[in-house]
């Protein structure tokens, strides 16, 4: 239970941040969005690191450590080390000096002026409000998991309960999210995002070294890796084929492109803030990002036989158990902190619907720019509502290995092994698990329509 509270008292501290950027900010459209383009060296650096540091990274990179090795930090990490930190150099400066001589708030605003042409941008927008949702949906679920885990305890007949339930945890996480959003705008994220990745680089190295203390060395559970065939790929790139390797470097390059991104940009107050960023970025990854796959790969040894799904919260289990409560719970808030990363995204729809909808068609002229920031507050409790209220257990996923076939007649067919039925090593050993929706729900997903469009429980229900 204390974890628990440990971190709700981190929640509270992040609300209070987002209250006292509001009372610092102005009832302005690009103070709000933009914290008047006047973010510091530091703080841009680190909320920008934050904004990329979300629930894969933290308890997505552990849990696919757990299943297919070390080579993970190589596969994810190092290429978004490298690209990263050269797209925001190359690209991002860019965009900056356009956005600052332009008065540019989003990336459809410099497509719609380089192309003249009004339906690109309504289309575009359309597009990468699509793309964000499920983010902001991930980082919710995330929420919810993580607050579930850390609020486990024992009853007195064995099983395992929870404080704060899945629901709850989730809950919790959208609101607070959106409560800092919708008062401090850019500038209460940006401060709320430094103050996270600092919260998570101190403790998670802290904890990190406990960690190896509690369970008798690394160098201890390595070896006891190494000495048993089933875990001994995992401490190599076995499990990840060369061309699969070298492929995730191509993935880094869309990351200038998210919208969350490319507005942060438009913050820093000197071009020359770009150059810490781009000289820290690659450190900040290799702090979050090597405890993590590490752990993970630990927890192989600590907790075997774990399927796919259940082993996201490794990272969570290794604090529970060997760590004192008081770290486990501040940590706890740390992984909580990079879980929330869906601040940025939220604000970052935010920012688009009220410059390339709201404004774009006339809204700002005729209500003034006042009107345009309470309308983009009204869309941040619209977007986190509704990233609540999308309800995963409508949905049926099942997990399992996936090919594609490449040559011949079945050329581009794709075959999933659902149930793991292999009992021989064969080609479809050692593949990664992937999540596919099997069935829905229909009957569910229609009454959830009519309730809530129409406003009453549907008679089916």
């Amino acid at each position: 239970m204390i974890p628990a509270l440990i971190v709700f008292a981190y929640l509270t501290i992040v609300v209070y941040i987002g209250i006292f950027a509001f009372r610092r900010g102005k009832e302005s459209g690009e103070d709000y969005f933009l914290a008047s383009r006047a973010l510091g060296p530091y703080v841009f650096l680190l909320s920008l690191f934050g904004t990329n540091m979300t629930a894969f990274a933290i308890l997505g990179s552990s849990g696919l450590a757990y299943s297919r090795g070390i080579g993970v930090y190589g596969l994810m990490a190092s290429s978004s080390g490298i690209v990263i930190p050269l797209t925001i150099f190359f690209i991002g400066t860019r965009l900056w000096a356009l956005g600052k001589r332009l008065g540019h708030m989003t990336q459809v605003q410099f497509l719609r002026d380089r192309w003249e042409c009004d339906g690109i941008g309504t289309f575009l927008f359309a597009i990468t409000a699509a793309m964000l949702v499920p983010y902001i949906i991930i980082g919710v679920m995330g929420g919810g998991a993580t607050l579930e885990a850390i609020s486990a305890y024992q009853d007195s007949d064995g099983n395992i309960r929870h404080w704060v339930s899945y629901e709850v945890g989730g809950a919790v996480v959208a609101l607070v999210v959106m409560s800092y959003v919708f008062f401090g705008g850019m500038r209460g994220t940006a401060w709320v995002n430094t103050f996270q990745t600092l919260l998570f680089l101190c403790f998670g190295t802290i904890a990190f070294i406990l960690i190896a203390r509690s369970i008798g060395g690394f160098d201890q559970v390595m070896n006891q890796l190494a000495a048993n065939p089933r875990t001994a790929p995992l401490l190599s790139r076995e499990r990840i084929p060369m061309e699969e390797f070298f492929s995730y470097m191509f993935i880094p390059l869309s990351a200038i492109m998210f919208p969350h991104i490319s507005i942060m940009c438009l913050t820093a107050k000197r071009i020359g803030h770009f150059r810490k960023t781009v000289i820290f970025y690659p450190l900040c990854i290799a702090a979050i990002w090597v405890p993590s796959v590490y752990l993970g790969v630990v927890a192989a040894s600590q907790f075997p036989g774990l399927r796919p799904g259940e082993s996201d919260d490794v990272i969570i289990r290794l604090l529970m158990e060997h760590t004192p409560t008081l770290i486990a719970g501040i940590l706890g808030a740390g992984i909580m902190a990079c879980v929330m990363a869906s601040d940025s995204q939220i604000l970052a729809l935010c920012t688009m619907f009220t410059e390339d909808i709201f404004a774009h068609y006339g809204g700002k002229e005729r209500f003034g720019d006042r009107a345009q920031v309470w309308t983009g507050r009204a869309f941040v409790v619209i977007v986190t509502v509704i990233a609540y209220l999308i309800d995963p257990t409508l949905y049926t996923v099942e997990y399992g290995p996936i090919r594609v076939v490449t040559e011949g007649i079945a050329m581009g067919l794709t075959l999933w092994d659902r149930c793991g039925k292999w009992r021989r090593p064969n080609a479809w050993t050692g593949r990664p698990a992937v999540g596919v929706c099997t069935r829905v729900d229909a009957p569910r997903v229609l009454a959830l329509f009519h309730e809530r469009i129409v406003g009453e429980r549907s008679p089916t229900q």
